[in-house]
């Protein structure tokens, strides 16, 4: 195999757009297979009906994305991608225009232990006495899945997208149990820690660590979000260190977690960076938006569900 490309289409939200993919060994570069496999993953993804394109490119740390090299910065104008990278010359070729770079980032486990005692407390004096921390594995309990829908939902509309067209999703319990489900059928373990308000019983925090018996010493941090009306509180920091103690206790062999951030959601970063994270890599987010007829169009904003544009939150 020389190469591949890939399209995928949503089915619930973001019917407007796709995701596309190409990947081509390098001794296979430069021959012109990169550029047919995109216009048949394009031409895929118009048949479906779609007009607004999406993908990425993945860059290690060995540059300086605040520094002298050169670099492709994105709509945002926070965070940058290497020029001269083969994907970032790839992607302008074909009129993709980057709206958004992520920060990849890994923290070592063990090394960094120590240091979340005095954040540990920081967070639970300004939580005060009105939160309590709960937690699972795997199945999120029944009493707490209609909230947990909820607070999921917000992922899509909270969390920073740069000028990437993305519609807000909608949760249910049936969705959350579906994703359950995929979770569990691909071999991984979901490590759950809430922030519920203890007055209103509200759930108001969650954070999901994920790991695989297949890579016992590697865990994934995935969704963090804290609802607005809550923020404030160090929740956020509360609930990652939950979840991080739990993988140290019942996960021993752990010793790295990675994540993704936006470039631009300083709060998370914060918190991350205070946990001990340090960078290790680089997305660049991209997007084309076409009409019907395959051409260029204008880019509009973020919508939602009912086509009125949504303010970028912190997730």
């Amino acid at each position: 195999m020389a190469a591949r490309s890939w399209v995928r289409c949503g089915v619930l939200e973001n019917l407007r757009s796709a995701m596309v993919h190409v990947d081509v060994l390098e001794e296979f570069s430069g021959r012109g297979i990169g550029q047919a496999l995109l216009r048949h993953a394009e031409g895929l993804a118009a048949a479906a009906g779609r007009t607004i394109l999406q993908s990425y490119t993945e860059h290690p740390s060995g540059f300086d994305p605040d520094g002298r090299d050169t670099v492709v910065r994105p709509a945002t104008g926070t965070g940058a991608v290497p020029a001269d990278a083969r994907g970032v010359r790839f992607a302008l070729k074909a009129g993709y225009r980057l709206e958004q770079v992520s920060r990849f980032s890994a923290l070592d486990v063990p090394a960094r232990a120590a240091s979340w005692d005095a954040l540990d407390r920081q967070a639970v004096a300004r939580a005060g006495d009105e939160y309590e921390l709960l937690s699972w594995s795997g199945r999120c309990p029944d009493g707490h899945a209609e909230q947990f829908a909820v607070l999921m939902s917000r992922m899509s509309t909270d969390a920073p997208t740069g000028e990437l067209i993305v519609d807000a999703e909608q949760w249910d319990v049936a969705r959350v149990r579906h994703v359950e489900d995929t979770w569990r059928h691909a071999g991984l373990v979901p490590l759950v820690a809430v922030a519920r308000h203890r007055s209103s019983r509200e759930l108001a925090a969650y954070s999901i660590l994920q790991l695989s018996p297949a890579k016992p010493w590697l865990a994934n941090q995935d969704d963090t979000l804290v609802a607005a009306r809550h923020r404030g509180h160090r929740l956020g920091m509360l609930v990652k260190i939950r979840n991080l103690r739990r993988l140290l206790a019942e996960y021993p062999a752990v010793e790295r977690v990675i994540t993704f951030n936006a470039a631009e959601n300083d709060h998370m970063l914060a918190i991350n960076v205070a946990l001990g994270f340090r960078p290790a890599g680089y997305d660049g987010e991209w997007q084309r938006s076409v009409d019907a007829a395959g051409r260029g169009a204008e880019r509009v904003r973020r919508t939602s569900d009912d086509g009125t544009p949504t303010q970028t939150g912190i997730c």
